[in-house]
């Protein structure tokens, strides 16, 4: 049995929210027999400045690596533009005498004389977070391993975080922007973690409970606890993997995945089931502004602060934005009635008949019509037309930035939209999905079963998984194959031994290991990830060659005939978990006109204002079909289909709307 609940967040202790959902559905803790949970409580501190002051502690000289940073600026004729400023200021980058080389020979002992002092000064500053990153601490992690514990040990209780706890990948601004934010986030992940244990286990929750990873994969919290910055994306990454099962169940490898909530929309991009992973991610990264690296395993995700809760607003020169401010769930869009004054996304949605009044927020709330026409008349005097055209213009401009991500994740990557189909969940991605599918010539649009709770469903098909990354440049020759080999098997033995750590008895056997690699032309800086076949401990080189040649020239459209040279090693461990099966839709003989609700008139922009056939999605059966206008509404989704636009659903209750006329 499947049962979905959608509840407020609880900011600041979002573990209520948990707590409640549960009650909601009519669950105990004490009932569940496994429990896995995401949050945005990681991305939400970095984005909204709500993290610990940290302090950093760097080799002798390169403390001001985090302040140098990268030139790679997005614009380069934008002659203002300016580095984002680092999360730790200057008086709390310190130092300490110690060094190892390129190769990862120690040349100098790490000095901690001056340890007590930095740790001294860091307490008087109101730190209570320390990073510690020293050079080439990825290839030997001695010196920055004696230091942390010395921290430890001379301030119990403070959060440190050692570079190569999180990383053993090259690249020093990187590296070090990955340890400073993961100790910023650290205190705040620790509590929320910690307190939603707390609760679970007073309720009665007999399992442990594991958390969902950026990777797609759950760890188990010790993990979680210990490498808090892992857990990043943590929400989105398994509603991509739940979207590629999905997928796979209905003959649709490529994906388009689309996830708008309710302060950011998320994109990504499947390609014969597999989802593409990354380590090269970035917070806050626009137009204007390079962000903040991560290297931690991530989904490829473009995310934008574009949501059902995205602010309308009006720059000095007249000009309309959405986003990314949001109004959140306190006090939410102008409709809840909560005290929102700033016209959203979703009141525009609702002023243009997308959303039925009668059912809004799954019939719990009755909107605020005067507050919502209110906002939207003062935003349209602004703008100089009426209050009809200004919602019209905000949903133009939401489905533009929502485009343009898209677009990043597709065209820009060398893929042709035409080749997939959009699959759209979370609270707002039914609701803007066909129009952007006609915008990015998309020819199918799909909209899954329980799309409202489409990332927690996810999260029930991920695996226990950890990413293994290891820096080490070797060429890609028949010579080398034994110490390529080598390589991916000590990590095996690593992943077994952390499983083992976290509570979870594997042996190396048990493991199920993917292995990646990232390899470039000799002499080239980026490199491109290609799969690593080695059946029964043999690697095929001439077969792997191939493999990158083809990989770089669709992602650079030529190929060389230069050596090849791996990078990075990428071991992709898992431990497989039961799955749930998606059951198929009962069909009962209900006729379609059973299913409809009424009739409204919808604001569809361009294509005009219809009566639309609005239909109880929960009345559909499968084998259903029929032709828009219509709005198809379950309690917390709404499906928008424009004039002419064909509409089925399939056996386990997905809506499938055709663009293409067949």
């Amino acid at each position: 049995m499947v049962r979905t609940a959608k509840v407020d967040t609880t900011p600041p202790q979002f573990q209520k929210g948990v707590m409640n959902s549960l009650k909601k559905s009519g669950i105990t803790p004490a009932q569940l027999g496994f429990f896995a949970h995401g949050a945005t409580v990681v991305i939400n501190a970095i984005m909204e400045r709500k993290g610990a002051r940290v302090g950093l502690i760097a080799t002798q000289g390169f403390r001001d690596v985090l302040e140098i940073a990268r030139g790679n600026r997005p614009d380069l004729f934008n002659f203002s533009f300016r580095k984002p400023s680092p999360f730790v200021v200057r008086n709390l980058r310190a130092e300490l005498r110690e060094r190892s080389n390129y190769k990862g020979e120690v040349e100098i002992d790490v000095d901690l004389t001056t340890l007590p002092a930095i740790l001294k000064h860091f307490r008087q500053e109101g730190v209570t977070a320390v990073a510690i990153c020293f050079l080439h601490a990825y290839l030997n992690t001695s010196n920055e391993a004696r230091t942390a514990r010395e921290v430890r040990s001379l301030w119990p209780g403070v959060s440190v975080v050692a570079s190569h706890e999180l990383s053993r990948e090259w690249r020093e601004y990187e590296r070090t922007s990955t340890t400073v934010l993961s100790a910023y986030v650290h205190p705040t992940a620790l509590k929320y973690i910690e307190c939603l244990e707390a609760e679970l286990k007073a309720g009665g929750l007999t399992q442990p409970p594991y958390m969902m990873l950026s990777n797609g994969g759950i760890a188990a919290v010790t993990t979680a606890k210990a490498n808090p910055i892992a857990m990043i994306e943590s929400g989105p990454a398994s509603g991509i993997y739940a979207a590629a099962h999905v997928g796979r169940l209905i003959g649709e490898p490529n994906l388009i995945v689309l996830d708008i909530g309710g302060t950011t929309g998320k994109c990504a991009l499947i390609e014969g089931g597999d989802i593409k992973i990354t380590t090269e991610y970035f917070v806050e990264r626009t137009r204007r502004t390079p962000g903040y690296p991560i290297q931690t395993a991530v989904s490829e995700i473009v995310e934008i602060g574009n949501g059902g809760g995205s602010i309308a607003w009006v720059d000095a020169g007249g000009k309309l934005h959405v986003g990314p401010q949001s109004a959140g769930a306190i006090p939410g869009p102008v409709a809840y009635g909560r005290g929102g004054q700033a016209p959203t996304t979703t009141d525009a949605n609702l002023l243009l008949g997308r959303i039925d009044p009668e059912s809004f927020a799954g019939g719990e709330l009755k909107p605020d019509w005067h507050g919502v026409e209110t906002a939207f008349t003062a935003l349209g005097k602004r703008l100089g037309v009426s209050a009809i055209e200004a919602a019209r213009g905000v949903l133009r401009i939401a489905n533009a930035n929502m485009t343009n991500a898209l677009r990043l994740v597709s065209t820009n990557k060398g893929y042709d939209p035409q080749d997939f189909a959009l699959m759209a969940f979370g609270g707002g991605g039914p609701m803007h999905a066909v129009a952007l599918a006609e915008e990015l010539r998309v020819p199918r649009v799909i909209v899954p079963v329980n799309s409202a709770v489409f990332s927690a469903w996810g999260m029930l098909l991920a695996d226990l998984r950890r990413d293994y990354v290891r820096t080490h440049l070797i060429a890609l020759a028949p010579a080398t194959t034994e110490a390529i080999i080598r390589q991916f098997q000590e990590m095996e033995c690593e992943a077994a031994v952390n499983f083992t750590r976290d509570g979870i008895p594997v042996s190396v056997r048990t493991v199920k290991s993917e292995y990646l690699a990232d390899m470039r032309y000799l002499g080239q800086e980026h490199t491109v990830k290609v799969p690593f076949s080695i059946p029964d401990g043999v690697a095929d080189i001439a077969a792997i060659a191939e493999n990158f040649h083809a990989a770089h020239e669709k992602r650079y459209t030529y190929r060389l005939p230069n050596v090849i040279q791996i990078v990075n090693f990428h071991l992709v461990a898992r431990v497989p978990v039961p799955k749930p099966p998606l059951p198929k839709k009962a069909r009962i003989g209900r006729a379609i006109e059973d299913a409809i609700i009424s009739h409204r008139r919808v604001d569809f922009d361009a294509q005009g204002v219809h009566d639309a056939t609005i239909y109880n999605g929960e009345a559909l059966e499968p084998g259903v079909k029929f032709v828009g206008p219509a709005v198809i509404q379950e309690p917390v989704v709404t499906l928008v289909v424009g004039p002419g636009k064909r509409v089925t659903v399939d056996d386990f209750g997905n809506y499938h709307v055709h663009l293409r006329t067949a």
